[in-house]
C-alpha cells in the first residue's frame, strides 16, 4: 500500500531522532505476540513509551488511509494468517507503572492485571484480587469490561486517560462516560488508553492474598494453559457458553489445528505453529452446532485483526 510506505518512511524519521526509547519495525511478526501464538505478520509495528510519541503518531497518519489496531498483551487476540495491511501501536515500559494514593491506583495501560492485582493487595486494598486471573493489560481490560469471579473493570475504574488517534486530542473519560456493559466499553477503536485510575477500598492484606491464592489454584485446576486466548465466547444471558458448547457435543471438537479444550468447552487451543484461519473455522463450527442445539447464537469475545 502506498500510504504504508509513506507513513513507514516518517515514523522511521521520527523514531530514529526521538529521545525516547522507542521502536518502530516494518513487518514485524504478530501472531507470535499473541497468546494464540497464530497470525501473521503486520505492516509497520511501532513500540511506544510516551504521551508526545502517541499525539506525534496521530499527526503521522491522519489524513492516510491505514488501519490502526492497538496490542496489549494479546492475550484475547486473534490475528489472521495474512497478516494485517496496517499500523500495530503497543504500549512499552512507559505505560506499566503502577502507584497509589490513599484509596486509589493509578496504572498505566500497558500495565499487566494480575501485576496490578497483586501490587493493590500488597499497597493494603481490596477489590481487584480478581485481576489475578486475567493475563490482559488493564487498557485492554478497560475497552472490554473484562472480568471474572463475580467483578469486572466497571466495578472499580473511575477514570481513563488517553490519546484519540484522530485528532491527537487527549481526552479524560469519568466512569459514566466509559458506559460499561458486559464486555463492553464506549472506548472506541481510535482511541488509545494511557492511563488507568481505579478506586478500591482499604483491605486485610492477609485475607487478599489468601483470596489471590484460591482465584489462581480454581483457574489451574479448571482452565487450560498451553496457546489459547481464554474464553472465546461472551456468557449468553443467564446461561454458560462453555455449558451450552459441551452439551452441543464439542469438547475436543478439531478443525486442523485448533481444538475445543477437553478441560473448557470455552477454549479453544492452537497446536505450536497452528493456523489462525482453523481457529476462525471452529469458532463458526461451534456457533452452528449450538445455534441448531438451542437456537441460541453465541458472539465472540475474542477480537479480530487482518480479517474480512
Amino acid at each position: 500500500m502506498q500510504e504504508d510506505l509513506k507513513l513507514w518512511d516518517e515514523l522511521r524519521d521520527f523514531f530514529s531522532t526521538s529521545l525516547e526509547q522507542s521502536l518502530v519495525k516494518r513487518h514485524e511478526a504478530l501472531g507470535k505476540k499473541t497468546t494464540y501464538r497464530s497470525g501473521g505478520e503486520c505492516s509497520i509495528y511501532a513500540s511506544v513509551e510516551t504521551i508526545e510519541d502517541l499525539n506525534v503518531i496521530a499527526q503521522r497518519i491522519r489524513g492516510l488511509n491505514i488501519p490502526v489496531a492497538i496490542l496489549g498483551n494479546g492475550s484475547n487476540l486473534l490475528v489472521s494468517d495474512s497478516g494485517f495491511e496496517g499500523l500495530v501501536l503497543h504500549l512499552g515500559d512507559g505505560f506499566k507503572s503502577v502507584s497509589f494514593e490513599d484509596e486509589m491506583v493509578f496504572a498505566g495501560a500497558g500495565a499487566n492485571l494480575p501485576i496490578v492485582a497483586r501490587k493493590s493487595v500488597a499497597a493494603g486494598l481490596t477489590g481487584f484480587e480478581w485481576g489475578v486471573g486475567v493475563p490482559g493489560s488493564i487498557g485492554g481490560a478497560v475497552r472490554m469490561n473484562a472480568g471474572g469471579h463475580g467483578s469486572d473493570m466497571s466495578k472499580s475504574v473511575t477514570r481513563v486517560q488517553g490519546v484519540d488517534l484522530l485528532t491527537g486530542e487527549i481526552f479524560s473519560l469519568g466512569l459514566d462516560d466509559l458506559n460499561f456493559s458486559y464486555r463492553n466499553s464506549s472506548i472506541s477503536r481510535n482511541q488509545v488508553i494511557t492511563e488507568v485510575v481505579l478506586e478500591l477500598k482499604k483491605g486485610n492484606i492477609e485475607e487478599s492474598e489468601a483470596e489471590i491464592s484460591e482465584i489462581v489454584r480454581w483457574r489451574i485446576e479448571n482452565q487450560p494453559g498451553g496457546q489459547n486466548a481464554g474464553s472465546v465466547f461472551t456468557n449468553p444471558e443467564m446461561d454458560s457458553a462453555g455449558r451450552l458448547i459441551d452439551e452441543a457435543g464439542c469438547k475436543g471438537l478439531r478443525i486442523g489445528t485448533a481444538y475445543v479444550s477437553e478441560k473448557h468447552a470455552n477454549f479453544i487451543q492452537v497446536e505450536h505453529d497452528g493456523k489462525s484461519e482453523d481457529v476462525i473455522a471452529l469458532i463458526e463450527e461451534v456457533r452452528h452446532r449450538v445455534f441448531e442445539r438451542f437456537g441460541i447464537e453465541l458472539n465472540p469475545e475474542n477480537h479480530f485483526i487482518g480479517f474480512d
